[in-house]
This record gives C-alpha cells, sequence and structure tokens, in this order.
C-alpha cells in the first residue's frame, strides 16, 4: 500500500513541477499553466466521485486493479502527447486513476489493521508515500533537460507509470478485505480471508467477523446525507476542502509563487526541493504521535500551524525565511493530511466506507483542480501575501469545526466509533 501511495504522490508532485519543464510554448498564458497544474487533480475529483466507490460493490481488490492499470497506461500515453490540448485530456485521464487509489488505501488498510494500531499503520503507509514529494522535486530540479534524446519531463512520466505497473503486480494477490465481504453477508468468504491472513500473519488480529451480518442491499448501505451520518459527511467534506488548500494548494502554486517574487526558475525550482525535505521528517513525526494524541486534536494543532507557517511563506521575500516558512509549512502538511488520511474513513460504516470517503474526498480533488484557475489570476494581481493570508483563514474554519464536532477514534474498534 506504501509504494503504492508513493507512486500516487510522485504524480501529484509533478502538477506543479511540469509546468516549468513541459515546452515553454506550451504555457505561455495563464490559462495554460493552471490547465496543466490542475488537470489531474480534476480527474482524480472523477475517479474519487465515480470509480473508489465501486469497491463498496465489487470488493477493495479487484478495484485496486483497475485504478492502478488506468494510471500507469494513460501515463506512458502522456510521453508522447504532441500538444498541450492532448496532454491535458491525457492527464485528466490519469487522475480518474489517481483518485481512487488513496481512497482505497484508507479504506483497505482501516479495515484490517488492529484497532490500537491502525493510525500508525496508515502514517506509515503514507510516509513512504511522502518520500516521492521530494525525488520528484529533486529530479525536476537536477534532471538534464533533454537525456537520451528525450525531455526531462517525460522522462518523469514514464517512471510512475512503470512504477505503477510493478505496484500492480505486487497487489495481485492481496486478500480481499474480510469487512467488506463480511457487510455483503458473505460469511464462509470472509473467514476465508481471515484464516488466509492468520497463516501468514500470526498475532494481533482485529475481529471483523462476529459481528451482525447485514446482507446485501439498502439496509447494508446507509445514506450519507441522512441521518445518522449526515453530521460526519458534512465534518469530512469540511475537513477534504479546506486541508487541500494547505496540503496541495499552497504546494501546487509555490513555484510559481517564487518566480512572481522575483526567484529565477532555477532558484524557485532548488527552493521547492529544500521545502519538499519536509515531507518524509512530517511523514515520520506523524507515525509517532498519531497514536499517542488523539487524532482530531492533531488534526486541530496541524491546521493551525499549516494556516500560520502558509501565511508567512506567503508574507516573505528574504530567501532564509521563505525556506524556513516552506519547510514548516510542509511539515505541518503532512501531518495534517496523513491524520486526515487515516481519521475520515473511521467515521463511516463498512458497507458505505469507500462511498463517503470517495465522495467527500473528491471536494479536495475539486478545489485542486479549480485552485490554479482562482489562485493565479489573484496571484499575479495583488500578490502572494493576501492570497495565502486568505488561505490560512479558511484552513482555520476546518480547524474550528473538528474540535467542536470531530469524535474521538483513537484505538476504538471501526463499528463502535
Amino acid at each position: 500500500m506504501g509504494i503504492g501511495t508513493y507512486f500516487n504522490f510522485f504524480e501529484v508532485g509533478l502538477g506543479s513541477l511540469l509546468v516549468t519543464l513541459v515546452p515553454a510554448v506550451w504555457v505561455t498564458a495563464t490559462l495554460a499553466k493552471a490547465l496543466v497544474i490542475g488537470s489531474a487533480f480534476a480527474g482524480e475529483l472523477l475517479g474519487a466521485l465515480f470509480l473508489a466507490p465501486l469497491s463498496d460493490r465489487f470488493g477493495r481488490r479487484k478495484m485496486f486493479q483497475v485504478n492502478l492499470l488506468a494510471y500507469s497506461g494513460l501515463s506512458v500515453l502522456c510521453i508522447f502527447a504532441p500538444g498541450l490540448a492532448v496532454f491535458v485530456a491525457l492527464r485528466v485521464l490519469v487522475g480518474i486513476g489517481l483518485g481512487a487509489e488513496l481512497v482505497l488505501v484508507d479504506t483497505y488498510l482501516s479495515e484490517l489493521v488492529p484497532a490500537r494500531r491502525r493510525g500508525r499503520l496508515l502514517g506509515v503507509a503514507y510516509f513512504i508515500g511522502w518520500l516521492a514529494l521530494p525525488t520528484s522535486a529533486l529530479l525536476a530540479a537536477f534532471l538534464p533537460h533533454t537525456l537520451l534524446g528525450m525531455q526531462s519531463w517525460r522522462w518523469l512520466l514514464l517512471f510512475s507509470a512503470l512504477g505503477a505497473l510493478v505496484v500492480w503486480f505486487t497487489r495481485r494477490r492481496i486478500t480481499e478485505s474480510p469487512r467488506w465481504l463480511a457487510a455483503r453477508g458473505s460469511r464462509a468468504e470472509a473467514l476465508a480471508a481471515v484464516a488466509n491472513i492468520e497463516a501468514t500473519v500470526p498475532g494481533d488480529l482485529p475481529s471483523i467477523v462476529e459481528h451482525k451480518m447485514v446482507p446485501t442491499g439498502e439496509a447494508s448501505r446507509p445514506r450519507l446525507l441522512r441521518r445518522p451520518l449526515l453530521g460526519r459527511t458534512v465534518l469530512a467534506c469540511v475537513i477534504w476542502a479546506c486541508q487541500t488548500i494547505g496540503v496541495l494548494g499552497f504546494s501546487s502554486i509555490a513555484p510559481l509563487v517564487l518566480v512572481h517574487k522575483g526567484f529565477s526558475v532555477v532558484h524557485s525550482l532548488a527552493f521547492t526541493a529544500v521545502g519538499a525535505c519536509g515531507y518524509p521528517f512530517g511523514a515520520a513525526l506523524t507515525v509517532w504521535i498519531i497514536e499517542r494524541f488523539q487524532r482530531k486534536s492533531v488534526l486541530v494543532v496541524s491546521s493551525v500551524l499549516v494556516a500560520v507557517s502558509g501565511a508567512v511563506f506567503g508574507l516573505a521575500s528574504t530567501g532564509w525565511l521563505i525556506m524556513v516558512a516552506g519547510l514548516a509549512l510542509n511539515v505541518s502538511n503532512v501531518v495534517m493530511g496523513n491524520v486526515s488520511h487515516s481519521y475520515t474513513p473511521e467515521l463511516f460504516p463498512t458497507a458505505a466506507r469507500t462511498t463517503a470517503a470517495g465522495r467527500t474526498y473528491s471536494l479536495s480533488r475539486l478545489v485542486s483542480a479549480v485552485f490554479p484557475f482562482v489562485t493565479l489570476p489573484v496571484l499575479y494581481a495583488v500578490g502572494a501575501g493576501p492570497l495565502f493570508t486568505v488561505c490560512a483563514a479558511l484552513i482555520l474554519v476546518m480547524s474550528v469545526s473538528v474540535a467542536v464536532f470531530g469524535p474521538r477514534t483513537n484505538s476504538r474498534q471501526l463499528d463502535t466509533i
């Protein structure tokens, strides 16, 4: 799961970097730059909204295979894009597979690991994933512009595509989620899946088939916009809509913000690469604290830190302060993002978990897709300081919402939260 998350994040990292690497004639206008940054996010919106929820009907294991093949094959096609229009269209299609991946990882791991280690183990998977951000930034900054007759951005896309294909091979034999099988009323299959897990991973295993079996049908699919799930659905929507401004919003336009401040493209990419080193540190910090403190509390504190460091990053003009604020922003961003991925699947029952996680998570992709179109004109009109200050205020809205309405989830069985 962690390696798959790695290549998903590698693609996400490319979103802001490709705009500085693709042929300059493709991105002469602000709209073109926004299309390059936002195209994959638009596809992720579709993937999270329509592809990921299919795992509640067809199973986690099967949909893992579908989405990995989708974005691996389409990433290869992006390499041969002859112009901006084809490139953007293919990036949207790549994003559909990407949009389902993280939702499935969150759901699958939350359903299989012990309650007292659920947050930490999901954090480990995301630690592996966040290593992709400094990797992509360093490769973009230091890879020769042309290597063996092919431009560097094409090499980056090829690396991502081949990585996804490797992950597809490693996941062919994963066990289906016993919780999903139990929720469908397939008791024999659920017990067989548990036996398969016990044969390879002896020791502390979750009790996942002793709950009342609910047959497939209307009763097994709770309505997200009706009680008792309405409040949690709204909370998850607020989390994903607002925290994305920090995790992907700030970072997606960071290279262009630095160029707008007067730094060269080379220095901009170098600053981005240094700042990206905060990603693995933040991921490691998450693994250490996510079970020591209530996840809702960690989410509140980390989001406040994102708001403060993001505002400083936007207002700063000196290189050292930009670098410090960028590092602090990325560390706190990762903590906030990882805890969100662990926290939101815990809010919903098994029968609707991926549907709920996918549809609320799709708001993050919508914000990411729209963000460049809204913020780039504002950036060029009023500057980074006012823009990032407004973004920080929106993130604080999420902090208050989680503090007031978020339930405590640490060490509780999924079906009792």
